[in-house]
This record gives structure tokens, C-alpha cells and sequence, in this order.
């Protein structure tokens, strides 16, 4: 995993890590986004988001991210994590525009086939709406604590709605509603493009579930860029839905692939 700070015509090497959360600690504290790439490397997913988040978290629109620029120095800098597909997170720190590149393991495919388990945890956010790498370290000790079989830890409010995951969003479907968190959690990219395939196929709720209503739902998942959608069958051991990936999580998802495949964008010509 190798760090590279964006600056310039070319990127410059910075540093070197085990993986892509052990890179944040070299970086001095900030913000950040995480995205992939698609085509063997060539081509990400709304690219102008993710720098949008940035800016929004109060980064200057200075040359650093300038997303021509930025676009430039990505495709320099996925050169390195070898052939096949990479993650990348571009953090704004120190008045510098920051990027870790490791290459992408992709989740299980019975992962998706199946759904993963998921688990309450006592964790929340400081301040939910910015993507923070000082809430890092706390992620990945809440991570190594999880249960033997669970793949995300879900974040609870003091009024018992589920917020989000971890690492993802969080989003199910009751009574033929969609319902997800607005106001408390991290507008994640895939979150918002997955609302937006979502229009015409579910009508969307004006708020979130709470953990005591999970035993009525008929579905949940989880979205983030590394996962896509990811259908989730349980929480805190009771079964959502049928305990097996419902009907409207998979449109969702043929839906997803289809955007990914109509949308994403070269990197470089």
C-alpha cells in the first residue's frame, strides 16, 4: 500500500503502509473520501462527488483539487497497485491533497448470495456529516471486536434507530418502504446513487428503522464503493426478513451494475 501526495503536474511518493487504515495514521488528521476504480483500473464512479464531499467538509476549491488535475494524478498513481481493480482514499490534510492506493480484494461472491450478518455496536460518530480520519482508529478497534461471523457493526442511536455501519450506510425495506438515515450519519456516494435507482422501483420513508423494528423488516443493506450493495440477513441474531436477500435488494443491485457499466468514467483518455 503506497502514499502519494497530489501535488503538481505528477504525483510524488510519500510513504508506504501495511494496508489502507494504517496509511490514515501517517497523514496528519482530515478529511477524506473512499473510492475504486472499475475496467481493470481504468475508469472510477463520479469522481466530481467525492470531491464535492471534500469541499463541503470546508476544503478550499484550490489547485490541489482540481478535479482535472486530480483525475490526472489517479491514473498515475493506480498504475502502481498492478494489474486488476484498486481502492483508493484521497485525504485533504495539512493544506495537501493526499492519496493511499492498495489493490482491491473484492468481497466473497457467496457474501452476496447468501448476506452477510451484522451486529449492533456502541459507537458513534462525533460529528456524523464529515468523514473524519480521527474516526478511523475507532472503527477498526469496534471491527476487531465484532463476533466470530459478523461482517459490520451497525451504529444506534440513543433513540434506537440504526444509523449506519461502520464503514457503509445502512438502508431496509419495511412494509414496502424504503427507510435510511438522513440527518445522523455520513451521506455516502453509493448511498446516494443507490436512493437514486430507488425512485420508481420503492417508495422512500421520512425516517430511518429503529433496532426494535428489525423483526419487521423485509430486507436491509448495506452500501458503501468497496461493497456495492450488500444484503444483510441478520441483526443482532434475528433474521431479516426470510433470512435470505430479498427481491428488491437484488433489483437494486442489477440496477447498480448496470449504472457502474453506463456511468463510469476514464480516468485518463
Amino acid at each position: 500500500m503506497t502514499i502519494f501526495r497530489l501535488a503538481g503536474a505528477r504525483p510524488d511518493f510519500f510513504a508506504s503502509a501495511p494496508s489502507l487504515a494504517e496509511a490514515s495514521s501517517l497523514l496528519p488528521h482530515g478529511t477524506y473520501t473512499t473510492l475504486r476504480t472499475y475496467d481493470n483500473g481504468r475508469r472510477v464512479l463520479r469522481l466530481a462527488h467525492h470531491l464535492g464531499r471534500l469541499h463541503e467538509a470546508g476544503i478550499p476549491h484550490g489547485p490541489d483539487v482540481d478535479e482535472a488535475k486530480v483525475r490526472t494524478g489517479l491514473a498515475e498513481v493506480v498504475k502502481s497497485a498492478g494489474p486488476g481493480e484498486a481502492r483508493l482514499r484521497l485525504t485533504y490534510a495539512n493544506s495537501g491533497l493526499f492519496v493511499s492506493v492498495e489493490p482491491l480484494e473484492p468481497l466473497p461472491e457467496s457474501l452476496y448470495r447468501e448476506g452477510a450478518a451484522c451486529v449492533s455496536v456502541p459507537v458513534r460518530r462525533e460529528a456524523p456529516q464529515v468523514k473524519d480520519t480521527r474516526f478511523i482508529p475507532t472503527a477498526l478497534t469496534a471491527y476487531h471486536d465484532l463476533p466470530a461471523g459478523a461482517h459490520e457493526g451497525l451504529m444506534v442511536a440513543e433513540d434506537g434507530t440504526v444509523l449506519e455501519g461502520l464503514t457503509s450506510n445502512f438502508l431496509a425495506v419495511r412494509e414496502g418502504i424504503l427507510h435510511t438515515e438522513d440527518q445522523r450519519v455520513l451521506p455516502g456516494i453509493t448511498r446516494g446513487l443507490v436512493l437514486e435507482l430507488a425512485r420508481g422501483l420503492l417508495p422512500r420513508a421520512t425516517s430511518a428503522v429503529r433496532l426494535d423494528q428489525v423483526p419487521e423488516l423485509s430486507e436491509a443493506f448495506l452500501t458503501s464503493v468497496s461493497r456495492g450493495i450488500l444484503p444483510v440477513v441478520s441483526i443482532d441474531g434475528t433474521a431479516v426478513g426470510d433470512g435470505r436477500p430479498g427481491p428488491m435488494t437484488r433489483g437494486l443491485s442489477h440496477r447498480f451494475d448496470a449504472l457502474v457499466e453506463r456511468e463510469a468514467e476514464l480516468l485518463s483518455p
